[in-house]
């Protein structure tokens, strides 16, 4: 219908392809819009069935033989296919077939949308078309306002002074914004509107004058053209601007060209390619984006003499495919010029300290997992050493579980391949210093079997047994022992292990819930002693002995280290469900070594002089510390986990996590705690605390606030806080967001940094951003920075 051909025109945005098929939008996919998603501002006009009957109810009905009219007057009320027309009166002309309403008339169509008028003329095929005294209400209220619509040709409108605008205003109130212009033309065969002579109002006046332009309209999904400019002010890049122009090669794939001009850096040419391919089975899509500039600032280059009339850049690639029903394919790859270059030109977050690229091929089954994966890790922090930088080329995974019982129990087999590689500098005992090509190659299998018994009262009983054979060839690599070069070793280990898991819960039932106290011990039995301690360890370095691995077979990350002797794990667990949906879950416990070598004790260093693992994990005695892990959710409203270790002698608390989060009206917060104790075999002095913590409160239905600050604890700095205030309503939001970074690198481009964003969505026409550093008062002090 014509109302509905009228609105279609008003529902794209000044950015064209907003509504790209591919990821998203192309340039800003991660932040999407704040408002309902839509593929046009009404839903399609549903097509015309000339061959339905018409309906006509009014006060009186005449016939005009001579003039070949029809004329209804008097509360007239059509009906047809879903459309219903009202006014005061209708002409109805069977020589021109034109339908003319005049008088108070009202056009709703099947979608719901609302036009009203003075008078209206249609042809009877609703191709071409006349509204004078135009409005028109959408199912979301969005309104146009116009003295004449014209429709001509069957696919061009034209709206003479119209206003539009999705804001609800009050009776006599301009709206918060809205679009006037002299002449809107909405060509349908072109999928173009055009505006002339258009202001952009706020609150009825204009603040910004459009002689002309044109955008693509909402049925089409992607066209190239210009989107919304970014402007930003900072002091390490100046004034920035960023006009972003995206280019609609193919339905599969596209490009946006998105060069940032700054006034201190030069220009830093940006480009964003997409892709999305199927072939058969595979399906998937992948990106690539280039940035690079040639470094020409001379604060800059005086700071970083190594930078002057260098280029610089980062190519970053992501992919995902699906191979068949059970395989994935993937990469995430960003190489660049040098450490700082993406955080100083604020493509990566100042607080990342390390690169990890990867690529990945894995298959999921029932009962079968495989994973191929290809690492390089490399540390973007001042003192980082060879140590920071390795590859992994690759590591393999597979887990089968056979479908028939074994003995009555599950048998289960695992598989582990690692390729690494590092180029590794250290010194040796006898001050020698080496810089060498270091490789490891390593093959892990193991089997498993287990079987769950439960006897008349409740007990259950679960033994179970494992074998590991592991093979390594080493070359170049520095003995953790004795701090000698390896030029060339095979090395082959096995270990062997059996154990029994043994749990007797009791249970209680009360009015409000069940109550569930389950005393769990475990023995496990291996072989007393493998040779490992001079082998290097590149995957089992983080040991958090907590309750989650209590009664894990190894408490090892990783599978360059392997727990040997026998040991005992014994816990407590409670549990509680209530009836209306409350639960908590505590348990304790402590593991108890008794023979064979604890390979805790004694970790070994790396070639940088640090313990491979940390020599005080908790583990390194015969009686371990004590664990505890709290899980609460008394109420949908609140939640916490706590897990904490305490020293075996005195309690003392070594280690401890939390994490709690209150939600209840409009209050949202969150916490989160981390504690370690002082350690001087690890260079930590001092006890180490890091805090964490976010306030939100929604004071209206439309005004929220939010506050966010990281501080550690033991230092007493911070190291980073946000707050965020943002107004939202059916057709406009502003975010303003500050934040403040005390980061300190003094060799390097990395300072502290504070940060104003502003961001503008308006319904249908996209988002504009203003970020700027450019604050009225000094940074603080550097003695107050986190260094």
């Amino acid at each position: 219908m014509l109302a509905a051909l009228m609105l279609v025109c008003f529902s794209a945005a000044f950015h064209v392809s907003a509504q790209v098929s591919l990821t998203g939008s192309p340039k800003r996919a991660a932040e999407p819009s704040a408002f309902p998603k839509s593929k046009a501002l009404i839903p399609s006009t549903p097509r015309v069935d000339s061959a339905q009957p018409l309906y006509l109810t009014a006060d009186r009905l005449t016939y005009d033989q001579r003039g070949n009219l029809v004329i209804a007057r008097g509360n007239v009320e059509i009906y047809y296919n879903n459309y219903v027309l009202t006014a005061d009166e209708v002409f109805y002309d069977q020589n021109a077939r034109t339908l003319t309403a005049l008088g108070n008339v009202e056009l709703r169509d099947p979608n719901g949308t609302v036009t009203r008028g003075e008078r209206i003329t249609l042809t009877d095929d609703f191709t071409e078309g006349f509204i004078q005294s135009l409005s028109v209400v959408a199912r979301d209220d969005t309104r146009i306002a116009a003295q004449r619509a014209i429709r001509r040709e069957g696919n061009v409108t034209e709206f003479e002074n119209g206003k539009f605008t999705p804001c609800r205003s009050e009776a006599g109130m301009p709206p918060l914004w809205c679009i006037s212009a002299a002449r809107v033309i909405h060509d349908q065969a072109a999928a173009t509107i055009t505006y002339h002579d258009a202001y952009f109002e706020v609150l009825g006046t204009p603040v910004l004058y459009m002689p002309y332009f044109q955008h693509a309209d909402p049925s089409v999904k992607r066209k190239s053209g210009f989107l919304v400019p970014e402007i930003s002010n900072s002091s390490t890049l100046g004034f920035t601007a960023e006009v972003p122009y995206y280019f609609a090669l193919a339905p599969n794939y596209d490009f946006t060209f998105h060069p940032m001009y700054t006034s201190k850096q030069g220009i830093l040419w940006q480009g964003d390619w997409r892709h999305r391919l199927s072939f058969g089975d595979i399906t998937g899509q992948y990106i690539v984006k280039l940035a690079g500039i040639f470094q020409n600032d001379t604060d800059e280059v005086a700071e970083r003499p190594d930078l002057a009339n260098e280029w610089r850049g980062s190519v970053e690639t992501r992919g995902r495919f699906s191979l068949a029903s059970w395989w994935q394919f993937g990469w995430d790859v960003i190489v660049e010029s040098d450490d700082t270059f993406r955080r100083f030109y604020k493509l990566d977050s100042i607080l990342q300290t390390d690169r990890v690229n990867r690529a990945y091929l894995t298959g999921l089954s029932d009962r079968n997992y495989f994973g191929m994966f290809f690492y390089h890790f490399g540390g973007l922090l001042l003192d980082d050493s060879s140590i920071s930088e390795s590859r992994v080329h690759p590591i393999v995974d597979y887990n089968y579980v056979f479908a028939d019982p074994v003995l009555g129990g599950e048998l289960t087999f695992n598989a582990n391949a690692l390729s690494f590689s590092r180029d590794l500098t250290f010194t040796d005992g006898g001050g020698t210093k080496h810089s060498v090509d270091s490789a490891t190659q390593r093959v892990v299998a193991d089997a498993g079997w287990r079987r769950r018994f439960i006897d008349p009262i409740g007990q259950t009983f679960t033994p179970f047994a494992n074998v590991r054979g592991d093979i390594y060839q080493l070359s170049n690599y520095m003995d953790p022992v004795t701090r000698e070069l390896v030029e060339d070793e095979t090395v082959a280990r096995g270990v062997a292990s059996a154990g029994l898991l043994y749990a007797y819960p009791f249970v209680a039932a009360s009015a409000g819930g069940s109550h569930v106290i389950e005393p769990i011990a475990q023995i496990i039995a291996r072989s007393k002693s493998v040779e490992q301690r001079r082998l290097p360890d590149e995957d089992s370095r983080s040991i958090v002995f907590d309750d989650t691995n209590l009664f894990d077979l190894d408490k090892n990350s990783g599978l360059d280290r392997v727990e040997t002797g026998t040991r005992v794990n014994y816990g407590v667990q409670y549990t509680y469900q209530s009836n209306t949906g409350a639960s908590a879950r505590i348990l304790a416990g402590q593991s108890y070594h008794l023979s064979g070598d604890n390979i805790y004790f004694n970790p070994g260093q790396d070639a940088d002089g640090n313990f491979l693992y940390s020599p005080v994990s908790g583990l390194e005695t015969d009686r371990s510390d004590y664990v505890l892990g709290v899980y609460l959710s008394p109420a949908p409203i609140f939640r916490a986990v706590a897990q904490a270790r305490f020293d075996q002698d005195d309690f003392d608390l070594r280690r401890s996590d939390l994490y709690a989060q209150f939600n209840y009206g409009p209050v949202l917060a969150q916490v989160t705690h981390a504690y370690t104790a002082a350690d001087p075999s690890l260079n930590f002095a001092d006890d180490q605390q890091d805090i964490l913590g976010l306030v939100g409160l929604r004071v209206t239905d439309r005004w929220s606030v939010l506050g966010q600050m990281r501080y550690d604890v033991s230092a007493g700095d911070r190291i980073q806080d946000i707050l965020q205030l943002r107004y939202a309503d059916e057709c406009f939001v502003l975010t303003a967001t500050y934040t403040e970074t005390f980061i300190t690198d003094e060799a390097r481009d990395l300072k502290p940094d504070r940060t104003l964003m502003l961001r503008f969505e308006l319904k249908y026409l996209g988002d504009f951003r203003y970020r700027t550093d450019l604050l009225d008062y000094p940074y603080p002090e550097s003695g107050t920075h986190l260094q």
